[in-house]
């Protein structure tokens, strides 16, 4: 199953610093599925049998420790679909199976502002900003 999650556009203010909006809802966004980490995140065994067969093209393991694909960036469960003159669409495949620790991050939660600050460079990069 996909799940539409519409872009979120940063925007400048003070003319220097870089923000995002709190999204309205966690599917109007896409921050928190970006990262450089190849541990990002962590697949504990309950998400390894929420995914059930697929479990091995998400996740993989590092020691002993599971943690989710990465490509290009982001979550390999992100996909990034490209419209010439528009944001960029985002859906996360495994939605409805996503690990404990994407569901528990709460909107507009200290660790969602804290995800789109850090963020904001990154994601604009990748809305081609």
């Amino acid at each position: 199953m996909f799940v539409l999650v519409a872009s979120l556009k940063p925007h400048r203010t003070q003319g220097i610093e870089m923000t995002m909006p709190v999204p309205l809802d966690c599917l109007n966004c896409g921050v928190c599925c970006f990262s450089k980490s190849a541990t990002y995140v962590r697949v504990s065994g309950d998400d390894w049998a929420r995914l059930g067969e697929d479990a091995e093209s998400w996740a993989r393991f590092v020691g002993q420790r599971a943690y989710l694909r990465m490509k290009g960036g982001h979550c390999l469960a992100l996909e990034i679909t490209t419209r010439r003159g528009q944001l960029p669409v985002f859906f996360c495949a495994i939605y409805e199976k996503r690990p404990q620790i994407c569901r528990d991050l709460g909107r507009g939660s200290p660790e969602c502002k804290g995800e789109l600050e850090t963020k904001a460079q990154r994601v604009a990069d990748a809305h081609g900003g």
